[in-house]
């Protein structure tokens, strides 16, 4: 079985396109009907964000710790539980492509590592999404880390305990812990998963925080935080 966890905190607004597109990645005839669990760790919600969950037949679990590494890690244990042998990871605001799954599966290591893309720029200036461009490296080997595109095996995953309970940056962590046990990983530029430029931040210098530093420092306001990624460019 193939799983994919979803943290989520008030994403009643989002969450359906998000969980509507792993349904079709779900469905890739290349997985050969491989079952596929989603589970969603709804985080001390107060909107109907349950409510959608429930209407795309997803798994919820409740926590109240306000915490996506305990979020992330509460959902992966569920997934473990009931079997999954490979955990896929994504964000409530974020749409992933149909061959998400199937090319994660395929990427011939114990841990896949991808790169996003911003398909809603909002009030962003130009100027941020060209210097976006030029950070987020569309290419293999780029050394990005992004919770809303990661997967690994099961056995991978328990090698090095997991996720840890960070508010921000459990992703980094965890990729750092598997490249420390010499887990191998694949950094790839395929697929791109479609993420939300929203500027209401979820987690604490998560990717909202990231670019609104971005645009300070393009606009002449200050410095910008770096995409979490494990190494420099």
């Amino acid at each position: 079985m193939i799983a994919v966890i979803v943290p989520a905190h008030d994403e009643a607004h989002a969450i359906g396109r998000c969980l509507a597109s792993i349904t079709v990645a779900a469905a890739d005839p290349r997985l050969r009907g491989e079952a596929v669990l989603t589970v969603v760790a709804l985080d001390a919600c107060t909107d109907d964000t349950a409510a959608v969950c429930a209407a795309h037949g997803a798994t919820t679990l409740e926590v109240t710790a306000r915490c996506v590494g305990t979020a992330r890690a509460a959902a992966a244990e569920h997934a473990l539980a009931h079997g999954a042998r490979w955990i896929a990871s994504t964000d409530a605001d974020t749409e992933v492509p149909p061959d998400w799954l199937w090319r994660q599966l395929r990427c011939g290591a114990d841990a896949f590592c991808g790169v996003v893309e911003v398909v809603d720029w909002l009030d962003y200036p130009d100027v941020v999404r060209t210097a976006f461009s030029g950070r987020e490296a569309m290419r293999d080997g780029h050394r990005h880390v992004h919770g809303a595109n990661l997967g690994l095996s099961a056995a991978a995953y328990r090698a090095v305990g997991g996720f840890p309970p960070l508010r921000t940056g459990e992703d980094v962590a965890l990729v750092e812990a598997l490249a420390g046990s010499g887990a191998r990983i694949a950094w790839l530029a395929q697929p791109v998963v479609a993420t939300s430029a929203r500027r209401s931040a979820r987690a604490p210098h998560g990717f909202s925080s990231f670019l609104r530093a971005l645009e300070r420092e393009v606009l002449g306001g200050g410095g910008a935080l770096r995409p979490a990624q494990l190494v420099q460019e």
